[in-house]
């Protein structure tokens, strides 16, 4: 059946004019619905997952029902493809008709279109049908007649669609999917390109400036004075391992944590929250990265597999539940950087000395409260009194007072073992790891005040390798170090 005329303000629209029909996902949208709302509901419900998967047993159509019923995702929040957006504007504007058709389920599909009020039909998938494809092109053919829509679509599914419409239209299509388009077209087609940033996006979903920490794995090589090619070797292998997992746990902490970032002044420009990259791709991104990472490690041994594998299984804990209890997150933050330092020691396979450890826990306790004490000072500025971590713009100064204590206590625990028989055997100049001390005491307070100013606008680590008197300061602190080395 044939949609009736509207009325516009240019007059009644013509009979004869095929209706804009537009895809979702992937269109409309710069991500999709199915992943969106999985992650969104895991997000906020983990124990929720073996329901969806169990609605998946009864076909794809269960499962977006299911998951439409769970979400809470905001229409106004989602990233949408301003191009098709005008796309609409301006066929409304020439007195045309619009239709939102998917394979989203069509409550949700319905909450965008009242959202956007740009559509004159909705339809889309139904708990039994699942409108893509075939289906999708049979749907178009009964309601429309042949030829009776202009189709805007993006993915290899659409083509019997394609093959149906009156004009073709593809939205951010592969390379094969538009030559496949082309060749079966029978009419006008025309091609809005992918974003050319794209392979760029990637890189910045994986973080790289964030390997940087894994840098840590290093430390039991340097505290036990082994610098003989395979023990760099083995290092550099934990190093690869865990820049690899970090980086599926990246992705991962984005997926779940979307919502949140889009509401976010900075994280809102991250790939998979603006829409530079879909969810779809990051669902896939992250086994890839997680799979290639624990491969790097079985190439070691055992041990680095199974510290490497615990700690992915520490981040998850923390991304999907632990982040936000105050105090919890702070203490997992700590228990990550040293299980880094963990993986370079079983990877060299020496024994971690217990000063060590110390050291490590109290340092990244501290860096970890400084975070929180720039994301609460990033709050108070910004008229907030709590954050999504379980934090309050009260708990400011005892955040100080946290990372401060915290911190002269790792310089206590570095000073205390530069005494130490073993070290003053093992290093030639013992004396100079004394220049560390000072150096360490006035890195972390000058932290801790920028912090608390507000002029701290990413993780601390990243902005002391960022800022230049830090780095300064880290060059001196390994200047000493080897000169107690090699005097």
């Amino acid at each position: 059946m044939r949609p009736e005329p509207r009325q516009t303000g240019q007059g009644t629209e013509d009979r004869d004019l095929p209706v804009l029909v537009v895809d979702l996902d992937g269109t409309l949208l710069r991500s999709d619905m199915l992943h969106e709302t999985f992650w969104d509901v895991i997000g906020r419900e983990p124990r929720s997952l073996p329901a969806i998967l169990s609605s998946l047993m009864q076909g794809r159509a269960a499962l977006k029902a299911a998951l439409a019923e769970r979400t809470r995702l905001l229409p106004a929040t989602l990233p949408y493809d301003a191009r098709v957006i005008a796309k609409l504007t301006d066929w409304r504007a020439a007195g045309g008709r619009t239709a939102l058709v998917t394979a989203t389920d069509e409550r949700l599909a319905q909450r965008i279109a009242d959202h956007l009020g740009l559509f004159d039909e909705v339809h889309g998938t139904t708990g039994t049908t699942n409108l893509k494809g075939a289906e999708k092109a049979r749907f178009l053919a009964e309601r429309y007649g042949k030829a009776g829509h202009v189709y805007m679509g993006d993915s290899a599914a659409d083509l019997p669609v394609w093959a149906g419409a009156a004009r073709a239209i593809s939205v951010n299509a592969s390379p094969a999917v538009r030559a496949r388009l082309e060749a079966q077209a029978a009419g006008e087609v025309e091609h809005l390109p992918r974003d050319p940033g794209r392979g760029a996006a990637i890189w910045r979903a994986v973080r790289p400036h964030q390997w940087a920490k894994n840098a840590l794995v290093f430390v039991p090589m340097i505290a036990d004075l082994a610098f003989d090619l395979p023990t760099l070797m083995a290092a550099l292998v934990a190093f690869v391992a865990l820049s690899l997992t970090a980086s599926a746990g990246y992705v991962l902490n984005d997926l779940l944590d979307l919502a949140d970032d889009r509401s976010h002044p900075r994280k809102r420009m991250r790939p998979f929250a603006s829409g530079a990259l879909s969810a779809w791709l990051g669902s896939a991104l992250f086994p890839v990265l997680l799979l290639a990472g624990l491969a790097v490690a079985a190439v070691q041994n055992a041990l680095l597999l199974g510290v490497v594998a615990l700690y992915f299984g520490a981040t998850m804990a923390y991304s999907v539940r632990l982040k936000r209890h105050s105090i919890v997150d702070i203490c997992m933050l700590a228990t990550l950087f040293t299980l880094r330092i963990v993986a370079g020691g079983v990877a060299i396979g020496v024994d971690l000395s217990v000063w060590l450890l110390a050291v490590s826990m109290f340092l990244f306790f501290s860096l970890a409260a400084i975070k929180r004490l720039a994301e609460l000072t990033d709050l108070q500025a910004a008229g907030r009194a709590v954050s999504r971590r379980g934090y309050r713009v009260e708990d400011r100064s005892l955040l100080s007072q946290m990372a401060v204590a915290s911190g002269y206590l790792a310089v206590l625990v570095l000073a205390l073992y530069i005494d130490e028989p073993v070290v003053q055997e093992k290093f030639g100049a013992p004396w100079m790891l004394w220049g560390v001390c000072p150096l360490l005491l006035f890195w972390i307070s000058r932290m801790v005040l920028v912090a608390g100013r507000g002029e701290m606008h990413d993780d601390p680590l990243v902005w002391a390798l960022e800022t230049r008197t830090s780095r300064k300061v880290i060059v001196l602190m390994a200047v000493f170090t080897v000169l107690a080395v090699v005097l």
